[in-house]
């Protein structure tokens, strides 16, 4: 199987999550069952049927994280440097509208556009791949083309 590349954030929440679900979320949907089992007739009993959706999910997830988890091969970014690669914090400026945006490159399993963590493999973080500061960058999106300048480049 192929190694998940991680930053030591995004490993730290996974395995935060893994062990809210299993130590947390599990005894309560066990919890729950348990309660609606209580309640008779299963077959009509909408809240047995909801906890063990519930269960479902839970158990999937643990399963998802546990296998991410033992697949990930953990960077520490820190001791990176030099042009654009997994890991790096860059700051961009939209030629077109001279608008700022800071993005992480990370691994899938920890991608978040919204908090700005930028998938490696998404068409921007390809991209910036290689790219030093001061460098232009052109780049087709969902939403047409865009240019971008990196302005800084990090590793933290």
């Amino acid at each position: 199987m192929e190694k998940i590349p991680m930053t030591r954030a995004g490993h730290a929440a996974l395995d935060e999550e893994l062990k809210a679900l299993k130590s947390v979320e599990r005894p309560a949907v066990i919890k729950a069952i348990a309660e609606a089992r209580e309640h008779g007739d299963l077959s009509e009993n909408a809240e047995y049927h909801a906890a063990r959706e519930r269960q479902s999910f839970v158990e999937g997830r643990i399963k998802e994280l546990e296998a991410m988890l033992s697949l990930a091969d953990v960077i520490d970014t820190s001791r990176l440097s030099g042009a654009i690669k997994f890991g790096a914090t860059v700051t961009l400026v939209d030629e077109a509208t001279d608008e700022e945006r800071t993005y992480q490159i990370v691994g899938e399993a920890e991608a978040d556009i919204e908090r700005g963590l930028l998938n490696i493999r998404s068409p921007l973080a390809r991209a910036l791949i290689g790219k030093d500061e001061g460098d232009s960058v052109d780049v087709r999106t969902p939403g047409g083309q865009k240019s971008y300048e990196v302005v800084t480049i990090r590793y933290i």
